[in-house]
């Protein structure tokens, strides 16, 4: 403690003042208010700390990511790797990972094309589609199969070739139909769509989700860890994967 005497309207006021330690600023939310190149402000969506000491992972708003030191001097790009005992794990991925499925998780029910079978419902995938893709169409077809196994399929819109594209105007359709399970499955078999494609829909919006989650192309299928399949996989393997058997 310090005692303290200020001169107050003529008088004299003795002020105990407590000498307390300056709080450190957070150095991951320092980084993410400070972070430019060039002069320019980045635009940071997030900083996390990693596990290595002055290092942080850096995630823009466009969804890429890097890394970088406490003072924003020097950027690393790539993947982080962890030499576990059991092997090189990918922390990076991990991440990507754990983002997608709580993305995924914030869209709603109302604005998926759900296929689901009559029986317990055992696992959930999320896949981001394009009508007009050939391997889409070979996926879709196993879609019964992976009903009959407790795998439910949750479409998301991805028009590969842009939102102004037949297949985005299509997708627009599917989400705008009446019942857009089935549109979805005439759109599959290149069966001509009659209804309209200018209701609120949330086509552009998932297009957008797509890329910022690494989509590249079509199919893209999510598991329910947030790892990202690319391709067309097999109701099989894809059970397989989820761990499930008959």
């Amino acid at each position: 403690m310090r005692l303290s005497t200020l001169t107050v309207g003529g008088g004299l006021l003795a002020a105990s003042l407590a000498l307390l330690p300056v709080a450190q600023a957070d150095p991951a939310r320092q980084l993410a208010e400070t972070l430019s190149v060039n002069g320019q402000s980045m635009p940071v969506e997030r900083v996390r700390e990693t596990p290595l000491e002055g290092f942080y992972e850096v995630t823009l708003e466009s969804g890429e990511t890097f890394y970088s030191n406490a003072e924003g001097s020097h950027f690393l790009v790539g993947d982080l790797y962890e030499n576990a005992e059991h092997g090189l794990v990918n922390l990076t991925e991990q991440g990507r990972n754990a983002e997608r499925s709580a993305r995924l998780a914030a869209v709603s029910e109302s604005e998926r094309v759900i296929y689901r079978g009559t029986g317990e419902s055992r696992a959930e995938l999320v896949v981001f589609t394009d009508t007009t893709c050939p391997y889409c169409r070979q996926l879709h077809e196993e879609v019964p199969r992976l009903n009959e196994m407790g795998i439910e399929v949750h479409y998301l819109a991805f028009p590969r070739s842009g939102l102004g594209s037949p297949g985005g105007r299509q997708l627009q359709q599917v989400w705008c139909a009446d019942n857009p399970t089935e549109a979805m499955s005439a759109a599959k078999r290149e069966e001509a769509l009659s209804g309209a494609a200018d209701c609120d829909n949330p086509v552009e919006e998932q297009y957008h989700l797509g890329m910022q989650l690494g989509v590249q192309g079509t199919p893209a299928i999510v598991l329910p860890d947030g790892r990202l399949v690319p391709g067309y996989v097999p109701a099989e393997r894809l059970a397989a994967m989820l761990g499930l058997s008959e």
